[in-house]
C-alpha cells in the first residue's frame, strides 16, 4: 500500500473527530425551521387571547357586560407583556440558586443579558421569552370568566399583577423552569397545571370571595350572542395548536404527534358533552359542544407530548363528560357562582388530562414513556396527583389571601347600582350596541 493510501483512512478519522464536538452542541445551534415554526406558534397562542378567549367570553355575558369582558382581556395583555419582561420571566426560567426548587432568581430582571444572538435551545431567547409571555398572558385571562359581570376593573388590574407575580411565576418554574415538579419527572407538556389548574382554582376563589351575581340563580342570564362565543371557541381550537404543538420547541416529530392529539381529544371531548348533555336535556346544545371542545383542548394540553391517539381519545371523552357535570351539576349542588365556568371547564378538564397523562404516557398503551426516572403507571400517576394537589393547594390559598387584602384596600366588587347597570356603561362609558 503506498503512502497516498495509508493516509486517506487517517484523513477520515480525523474528520470524524474534528465533527463529534459540533454534532454534540448542534442542537445548541440556531435553527431556522424551528424558529421559523415558533414564531408562527408564538402569534397562534397570542391569537388565543386576543380576539379568541375575548369574544368566546364576550358572547356568554349579558349585552350590558360584553365590553367589559373585552376590555379586560385586552389590559390583561398589555399589563402581563410588561410584567413579563421586567421580571416574570426571570423569576420563572432563571436560575434560583439555593431557592431554585421553588422560584428563579433575578439573574434576567429587566432581560438583562439577553440580545438578539442569545439562544435557547435552537430558537432565539427573545422568541422562547415571547412564546412563554403569551402563556402569562392567557393564564390570568381565563379566570375573568369566573367573575364576569361584577368584579371592580381597578381591583381585578391588581390582582392579576400581584396573582402573575406570586402564584404564576412559581408554578411555571417547579414545571419548566428546573423547580421541584420537573426534578420529579412531572408530565405537564404545555401547562395542565401551570395554566389551566391554576387559573380555574384560582377563578373559583375570586368567585366565592365576591359572591352571586345580582339574581342568580333564579334570573334567567343566558349568553347574549352565542355566535361570537362560536367564533372565539373556533378561534381558541385553532390557536391551541400554538400552545400544544408550540411547546416541543421544535419543528418536529412531537411536535406533529403533539398536533394530531390535540385535534383527536377536542373532537372527543365535544362529542362526549354532546352525547351527554343530549342524554340529560332530550337536545344538544351549541354552547355545550364548544364548552366540550374547549375542555378536551384543556384536558389534552398536560399530555400531547407524552400519549399516542387512541389515550387522547380516552382523555378527551372523559374531559367532556366530566366538564359537563362540573358546569352544570357540581356548581349548582355547591351554589357557587362561576359566570362562565371557568372552573367546571379549566380546572376539571386539567385535573383530569394531568392524572390520566399518567396512565396514557405508558408505552404499552401507545405512550411515549414517562416522566424523570418513572416507570410504572402507578408511579407516573403518583407525582402526576402530588402536582395536582400543591397546584391546587397553593393556588386557592394565595389567590384568597391577595383577594381578602385587595378587598380590604379597595374593594372587589362593584356597586349595586352599576351591576344593575351594566358595567360597559358604570366601568368604561361605553356600550358594546347602539341600535
Amino acid at each position: 500500500m503506498n503512502m497516498k493510501n495509508m493516509k486517506r483512512p487517517l484523513q477520515i478519522a480525523t474528520g470524524l473527530f474534528t465533527l463529534l464536538p459540533a454534532m454534540a452542541f448542534a442542537e445548541d445551534k440556531l435553527s431556522a425551521g424551528d424558529t421559523a415554526w415558533m414564531l408562527v406558534a408564538t402569534a397562534l397562542v397570542l391569537f388565543m387571547t386576543l380576539p379568541g378567549l375575548a369574544l368566546f367570553y364576550g358572547g356568554m355575558v349579558r349585552s350590558k357586560n360584553v365590553l367589559s369582558v373585552l376590555m379586560q382581556c385586552f389590559a390583561i395583555t398589555a399589563m402581563m407583556s410588561i410584567l413579563w419582561v421586567v421580571y416574570g420571566y426571570s423569576l420563572a426560567f432563571s436560575d434560583g440558586g439555593d431557592m431554585n426548587a421553588w422560584i428563579g432568581g433575578l439573574d434576567k430582571m429587566f432581560l438583562a443579558g439577553i440580545t438578539p444572538d442569545t439562544v435557547s435551545g435552537t430558537i432565539p431567547e427573545y422568541l422562547f421569552l415571547t412564546f412563554q409571555m403569551t402563556f402569562f398572558i392567557i393564564t390570568p385571562a381565563l379566570m375573568v370568566g369566573a367573575f364576569a359581570e361584577r368584579m371592580k376593573f381597578s381591583s381585578m388590574m391588581v390582582f392579576m399583577a400581584l396573582w402573575g407575580t406570586i402564584v404564576y411565576a412559581p408554578v411555571c418554574h417547579w414545571v419548566w423552569g428546573g423547580g421541584w415538579m420537573s426534578a420529579d419527572g412531572v408530565l405537564d407538556f404545555a401547562g395542565g397545571t401551570v395554566v389551566h389548574i391554576n387559573a380555574g382554582v384560582a377563578g373559583l376563589v375570586a368567585a366565592i370571595m365576591l359572591g352571586k351575581r345580582k339574581g342568580y340563580p333564579t334570573t334567567a342570564m343566558p349568553p347574549h350572542n352565542l355566535g361570537l362565543t362560536v367564533i372565539g371557541a373556533s378561534m381558541l381550537w385553532v390557536g391551541w395548536f400554538g400552545f400544544n404543538a408550540g411547546s416541543e420547541l421544535a419543528a418536529d416529530g412531537i411536535a406533529a404527534s403533539a398536533m394530531l392529539v390535540t385535534q383527536i381529544a377536542t373532537a372527543a371531548a365535544a362529542l362526549g358533552w354532546l352525547f351527554i348533555e343530549w342524554l340529560n336535556h332530550g337536545k344538544p346544545s351549541v354552547l355545550g359542544i364548544v364548552s366540550g371542545a374547549v375542555a378536551g383542548l384543556v384536558a389534552i394540553t398536560p399530555a400531547c407530548g407524552s400519549v399516542g391517539p387512541m389515550g387522547a381519545i380516552a382523555i378527551g371523552f372523559s374531559a367532556g363528560i366530566i366538564s359537563f357535570f362540573a358546569a352544570t351539576k357540581l356548581k349548582y349542588m355547591l351554589g357557587y357562582d362561576d359566570s362562565l365556568d371557568v372552573f367546571g371547564v379549566h380546572a376539571a378538564a386539567g385535573i383530569v388530562g394531568a392524572i390520566l397523562v399518567g396512565v396514557f404516557a405508558a408505552p404499552s398503551l401507545g405512550g411515549l414513556g414517562f416522566g424523570g426516572d418513572n416507570t410504572t403507571i402507578a408511579a407516573q400517576v403518583g407525582i402526576q396527583t402530588v402536582s395536582v394537589l400543591a397546584t391546587i393547594a397553593y393556588t386557592a390559598v394565595i389567590s384568597y389571601i391577595l383577594l381578602k387584602i385587595i378587598d380590604l384596600v379597595m374593594g372587589l366588587r362593584v356597586s349595586e347600582e352599576d351591576e344593575v347597570k351594566g358595567l360597559d356603561m358604570a366601568l368604561h362609558d361605553e356600550r358594546g350596541y347602539i341600535l
